[in-house]
């Protein structure tokens, strides 16, 4: 999953195009330029392998209005409102708990806790 340097929203990957895109501000690039965008370095190569480049985990469908989700009452780290929608995935291998995911009706910000 990549955030965009400027904003910090999840960015979308255009596969076809070969590039990733923000839906909030607009931010294009394609991998070489995230890399140099965000200061992530070569040390961090490994997160890009090949084998994860054309897989995505799609965390919230741009289609369906947040306005739907359930709300609860948790403190956005960015802007400290304290309101957030919320939805749950299991990231991880089905023994583990699953992934809370947070997303701030006020700012936007996304975060996640690992229950």
């Amino acid at each position: 999953m990549k955030f965009c340097p400027k904003c910090e929203t999840r960015m979308k990957s255009k596969i076809e195009e070969d590039i990733f895109l923000c839906p909030k501000c607009g931010f294009t690039a394609n991998e070489d330029q995230y890399r140099k965008e965000s200061g992530v370095g070569r040390e961090s190569a490994s997160l890009f392998s090949e084998k994860t480049l054309g897989t995505s985990l799609k965390v919230m469908d741009a289609e369906i209005s947040p306005d739907a989700m359930p709300t609860t009452t948790t403190e956005c780290p960015r802007c400290g409102n304290d309101t957030a929608f919320w939805w749950m995935l299991q990231t991880r291998s089905a023994d583990e708990p699953t992934t809370q995911f947070y997303r701030c009706t006020k700012c936007g910000h996304t975060w996640r806790n690992y229950a």
